[in-house]
């Protein structure tokens, strides 16, 4: 595949208009002529593809949280810090005693040196989104002693890492999904730090990095471990050779160490959760920019063993993407559509479902969804936690914003959620990459 004219076109417009002041004053006429209501759901709007001259970028730049600030809980809920002063907390993991994993991290050193308009533009919005600084390739374990929802202990738990963001504990292994590899170290029930190497368990696809968040889950009986994979670009334009195992959940069975694509066609996928109901393994996926502020909704899904969801050929099942040359229709023949739209360029990320939580009834039969916010539409979308509602193990109804205020009232990014847990007490735990924050969400009525 060749790189589109549209970039050639956009390189010379940044040459023309000054650099990083392109970023600041150049006015793009496109917008969403829909709002995010229209692309959430099990049948969301998908207008005709509405390609510009040069992306929309309208990312939110960062303020973080002043003076004590914090996010804003929907009605029946409450928030609280459970701690802050954190580099960069990516995901949380809720170990069987209580205590609290936090992967702080950023995107690796990948070693492409790639000069192209797109990585520029890529790196001025990281800049501009308070990300692309040196990670801090640990993991910390945060400790509420008292049950008071506040942790008052903190402790560097694994350092030795490379860009860590999934985890999973099976017997007395815990598994790290690194950007590069799954890797492996012994853990004993209220461990405060390891200090053992970790051991490499598999090679995980790695390269450019496009999109370098790993995350991994075990299966309930611990016998299976599934790994996210996103794709090295937005839709193939590097190329499809840098694309192998990628854009993919991976199946890794821990007794025979065999690994298999377990289901392709995902362009990023992140959260990993079982639903409690069912059984069934649920995704939520960031689809592809570029094409409109209308186009194209992220999603959450079931992971169906064996199904390809359409990247980068197409999008909702059979929408053929005509920037993908040459087009595979065979392929767009087996494309399927995903369950449940959760609204355009939303960057949908954590997932957890709340059954068994110690929530309020109207919030403990659903499925939370951080949404760390777009870059690529206008208006602003995401930059909030969401739920769900379920029924029979399927969405049952329309998302209804459970934690806002990450964006101020100049919109610039007090925080950005990223993952979500269910913390051992049964509520809601939020990381905050640019808040540097994990938030405990309760019932109002809860103590705190």
């Amino acid at each position: 595949m060749r790189r589109s004219a549209k970039i050639g076109l956009s390189a010379l417009a940044i040459v023309l208009l000054g650099g990083a002041a392109f970023l600041r004053f150049v006015v793009y006429p496109e917008s969403a002529s829909l709002d995010v209501a229209a692309s959430s759901g099990a049948s969301p709007s998908l207008p005709a593809p509405n390609p510009t001259l040069m992306p929309t970028v309208n990312i939110a730049r960062v303020a973080r949280w002043q003076d004590g600030a914090k996010p804003k809980a929907a009605r029946g809920l409450s928030v609280v810090a459970f701690a802050t002063g954190l580099d960069h907390p990516r995901w949380p993991y809720v170990l069987p005693n209580g205590d609290v994993l936090v992967a702080e991290s950023q995107a690796p050193k990948s070693g492409d040196h790639s000069t192209s308009v797109t990585d520029w533009v890529a790196d001025k919005v990281k800049s501009m989104a308070g990300a692309g600084g040196a990670s801090a390739d640990r993991i910390v374990l945060l400790r509420d002693r008292d049950g008071d929802g506040v942790a008052e202990e903190r402790h560097v738990f694994l350092k030795g890492l490379t860009s860590p963001f999934g985890m999973a504990l099976v017997g007395s292994d815990l598994y790290v999904a690194n950007a590069d590899a799954l890797v492996r170290v012994p853990y004993s029930e209220g461990q405060t730090e390891i200090t053992e190497s970790p051991e490499k368990v598999v090679d995980l696809p790695a390269g450019i990095n496009h999109h370098w968040t790993k995350n991994v889950v075990a299966s309930p009986d611990g016998k299976t471990l599934f790994i996210t994979v996103g794709s090295n670009s937005n839709v193939g334009e590097n190329g499809l050779d840098i694309e192998k195992g990628r854009a993919a959940i991976w199946e890794y069975t821990v007794a025979t160490k065999a690994m298999r694509e377990y289901a392709t066609g995902l362009r990023n996928p992140n959260g990993l959760a079982f639903e409690p109901v069912t059984g069934a393994l649920w995704t939520a996926v960031n689809e592809r920019d570029e094409i409109g502020s209308d186009l194209v909704p992220d999603y959450i899904t079931r992971v169906t063993e064996g199904a390809f969801y359409g990247w980068p050929w197409s999008y909702w099942g059979q929408h053929v993407d005509e920037r993908v040359q040459p087009p595979q229709p065979e392929k767009v023949k087996r494309a399927i559509a995903p369950d449940y739209a959760v609204g355009t360029h939303t960057a949908s990320l954590g997932i957890a479902f709340s059954m068994g939580s110690n929530l309020p009834d109207a919030w403990k039969s659903g499925l939370f969804v951080a949404q760390h916010g777009s870059w690529n539409r206008r208006p602003k979308s995401g930059y909030k936690v969401i739920y769900v509602p379920f029924q029979d193990g399927k969405p049952s109804g329309a998302p209804v914003d459970a934690l806002t205020g990450f964006l101020n009232a100049e919109e610039k990014a007090q925080g950005r959620p990223v993952g979500v847990a269910i913390d051992k007490a049964g509520s809601l735990l939020v990381t905050d990459d640019v808040g540097n924050a994990v938030w405990r969400v309760t019932g109002a009525t809860a103590s705190n």
